[in-house]
Parts: C-alpha cells; sequence; structure tokens
C-alpha cells in the first residue's frame, strides 16, 4: 500500500509542476475532500471544483514549480513537504500536504495553514 500510496502522490507532483490539469487530477477521486489541517474544515469537494481552482492556479501561475523537500508514507497516507516558486508577485512558500488514498485515488487533503 505505502508504494501505490507514494507513487500516486508523485504522479500529482509531477503533473502539477508540468501544470497538466487532466494527469494531476487523474490520481484524485471525483469525490475528493480537500480540507485544511488542523481540524476537518472542508474547502472544497469535488474534482470539477479542483479543476476550476487548479486550471485558475496554473494559470496565473506559469512559472510555478513544487520541490519535494521530504516524503513520509504510512500506510496510506502520504505527507509531502514542498518549497513553492515561481508564483506570480515573486512569492515562495512552504507548504505541508497530506493525502489519504483509498481505492488506488486521493479520497483527501488536507493542507497545513
Amino acid at each position: 500500500m505505502e508504494e501505490k500510496a507514494a507513487l500516486l502522490a508523485q504522479r500529482q507532483l509531477d503533473a502539477y509542476n508540468r501544470q497538466n490539469i487532466d494527469e494531476f487530477l487523474d490520481v484524485y477521486s471525483n469525490e475528493v475532500i480537500v480540507m485544511n489541517f488542523p481540524g476537518d474544515e472542508v474547502v472544497y469537494k469535488g474534482k470539477e471544483k479542483m479543476r476550476e481552482r487548479y486550471s485558475m492556479l496554473f494559470r496565473d501561475n506559469p512559472n510555478q514549480h513544487a520541490e519535494l523537500l521530504s516524503r513520509i508514507v504510512k500506510g496510506n497516507i502520504v505527507i509531502d513537504h514542498e518549497y513553492v516558486t515561481g508564483r506570480s508577485g515573486g512569492q515562495e512558500i512552504k507548504a505541508i500536504a497530506m493525502y489519504e488514498i483509498q481505492d488506488n485515488k486521493i479520497q483527501k487533503v488536507w493542507f497545513v495553514r
């Protein structure tokens, strides 16, 4: 399970960096839930909402790139620590994303705020 979970996380990261929205979304469940951490505050639900948000993100930040600083995999959970550069306005950020994999798709995502 851990190998598959890491593979899905890497596939979405690679597609994110290529700004390929279809490949990016391919690893997500149609009912994906994106939340803020800590807690369970839902930011949005569903792959179509994700398509809207990330299409806009890619359009507005054509040079954006996320470098994987570290990854922890435990069972069906993946935690990625990333350094994101190339955002419009020159903002560089460190981000932490947690993914829960079920049925060979990313079902839930938490972003540490």
